[in-house]
């Protein structure tokens, strides 16, 4: 395998879903305490989030609150309940790049803004024919690191 010219630095979120997400942020923000730190709502993707956070500093954790706006919609936001989890990427473009050149199939949308601002990409859950290679039923989300966490890994995390 030819030399990866990216790395995974580390987790960035978890999204999680339901019918109702009031429901989620019971448990995630009033009963274990994740700080309720915005919103995001986008009728593309279907989606009315919360966004709560766990930790602090470069290496919080988001975690994703997630209802679909229209249940009967696609994408169903809220099925699988572990809707996706997102890793903290130190060059996004080179890793979608080298990705999509082992065959990885990415879903439609490209690189984009994502709910807290960052650039993003999801790798599909399924492989197909053209891009054999997805998350084995699990949607990834890929997430251009800013550089305050990218520091942060490099000197903190090794």
């Amino acid at each position: 395998m030819s030399e990866r010219p990216f790395r995974v630095l580390g987790l960035q979120q978890i999204a999680v879903g339901a019918l109702d997400k009031g429901r989620l942020r019971s448990l995630w923000v009033d009963l274990l305490g994740l700080e309720a730190h915005g919103n995001f709502k986008s009728e593309s993707e279907n989606v009315d989030e919360d966004i709560a956070l766990a930790g602090a500093g470069p290496f919080r954790v988001e975690v994703d609150l997630m209802q679909p706006i229209d249940p009967e919609q696609r994408p169903k936001v809220h099925e699988p309940a572990l809707n996706h989890v997102g890793l903290w990427i130190d060059d996004l473009a080179a890793a979608v790049a080298w990705l999509e050149g082992k065959g990885v199939r990415f879903t439609p949308g490209g690189i984009r803004k994502g709910a807290a601002g960052h650039d993003v990409c999801f790798i599909h859950p399924k492989g197909n024919a053209d891009s054999p290679v997805g998350g084995e039923g699990v949607l990834i989300e890929l997430v251009q690191a800013p550089p305050e966490v990218i520091e942060a890994f490099r000197t903190l995390a090794g």
